[in-house]
């Protein structure tokens, strides 16, 4: 038994990877990982777009695909092989847990973040070309974004809501995913424990920009009493999260969807690594333990679980002092849904620069290995 077994086992929190490589694939690490208590794989473009470009393991299958059709499908081909792998590896995870865990994740083309009718239609593909119970196809929530998880979730499909910033925006999310249920229960399904969700609550990069705004504040002139606050945003704001989870996956309505098997939408705890050195290596995992929820970590923070972490319930201690330092927070300028919006477009454009750039990239690989562009000799203008 490790500490990620006992996070499961004791605490009801999943541990889940968020990297995937295919060298990890070939070579027996994900599976290692696997057995050491992980129960889930997220990924993003940017992931897949390191492990393509930083590894050579994709170059025989991408040169036999570009000869005889275009880059980004080429890409996306190599993508859905990585994913099936990854199922293959998780499925033992997700049957033995009756289909709650051992979820895979792959995201929707970033260009689509507000195009929600394209975001429906490309959901829909990717759930009908991987046909696997443990896929979770991620779909931003984005204000365009939010209908299609609510079409996808009346269509009986699986989902990951990714880029959720704000409590406002979790609520709103949190509604798709009940409205969607009775949408499909309306549409005559009898059984809904085939649906499964998880919603991902980004951390970190909550308290890398309250923090800048903090002491940007603070050298304009504002009370150094907010400098206190921070590092503490992000983890106050999940503690809220995770009360409002537990209030809205209660009640009537949700016992009515949960009566025909419904499965609770788990939080998951997103852009758990530390971004700032001063902080504890743990700051967003030993604070944000508790019954139905995920934190999905890269392999360093991982690592840093299995050596020191604690397990224990953390994630509604203190709430008291959440709402009290998100309410100074307000007081002394910090705009939090000011905040949201920011790093909500910061990481809809982060997502499609690395697409871009590796599309880029795997374009210029294409015409080497195909003849169709021939590289400028030394000298040559």
């Amino acid at each position: 038994m490790t500490t990620l077994d006992d996070l499961y086992q004791h605490q009801g929190q999943s541990p889940w990877l968020d990297n995937l490589r295919r060298d990890w694939l070939r070579d027996g690490t994900l599976a290692q990982l696997v057995d050491q208590g992980i129960r889930g794989v997220t990924s993003n473009p940017t992931i897949f777009a390191k492990a393509i470009e930083g590894q050579d393991t994709y170059d025989e299958q991408f040169a036999s695909l570009v000869a005889v059709e275009p880059v980004e499908q080429a890409y996306w081909d190599m993508v859905v092989d990585d994913i099936t792998d990854a199922l293959a590896v998780l499925r033992p995870v997700h049957d033995a847990s009756g289909g709650a865990d051992g979820f895979v994740s792959v995201e929707v083309a970033p260009s689509l973040a507000h195009d929600g009718p394209g975001t429906e239609t490309a959901a829909r593909a990717l759930h009908e070309r991987i046909h696997q119970p443990n896929l979770l196809v991620k779909i931003p929530a984005t204000v365009e974004g939010v209908p299609a998880i609510r079409s996808m979730i009346a269509e009986g499909r699986s989902i990951n809501v990714t880029l959720i910033f704000s409590l406002q925006r979790y609520d709103e999310v949190i509604e798709a995913y009940l409205s969607g249920l009775e949408a499909l229960l309306a549409s005559g399904a009898e059984d809904l424990s085939g649906v499964a969700s998880v919603a991902s609550f980004f951390v970190s990069r909550v308290d890398t920009e309250v923090d800048r705004r903090i002491e940007a504040a603070v050298a304009d002139g504002a009370d150094t009493s907010l400098l206190e606050l921070r590092g503490r945003a992000a983890v106050a704001q999940a503690r809220q999260a995770y009360r409002l989870f537990r209030q809205r996956f209660s009640g009537p309505r949700w016992e009515a969807l949960a009566a025909r098997g419904a499965r609770v939408q788990r939080p998951l705890w997103a852009s758990t690594s530390t971004k700032n050195p001063a902080y504890p290596d743990l700051a967003y995992v030993d604070t944000l333990i508790g019954p139905d929820t995920v934190n999905t970590m890269p392999e360093g923070t991982i690592a840093a679980f299995l050596d020191h972490g604690t397990v224990a319930r953390t994630v509604d201690e203190a709430l008291d002092e959440a709402d009290a330092a998100t309410e100074r927070l307000g007081a002394g300028g910090i705009d939090l849904a000011d905040v949201a919006t920011t790093l909500e477009a910061e990481g809809v454009a982060s997502f499609a620069a690395s697409f871009d750039d590796l599309l880029a990239t795997l374009r210029a690989k294409a015409d080497r290995l195909t003849g169709r562009g021939t590289p400028l000799a030394a000298g040559d203008a």
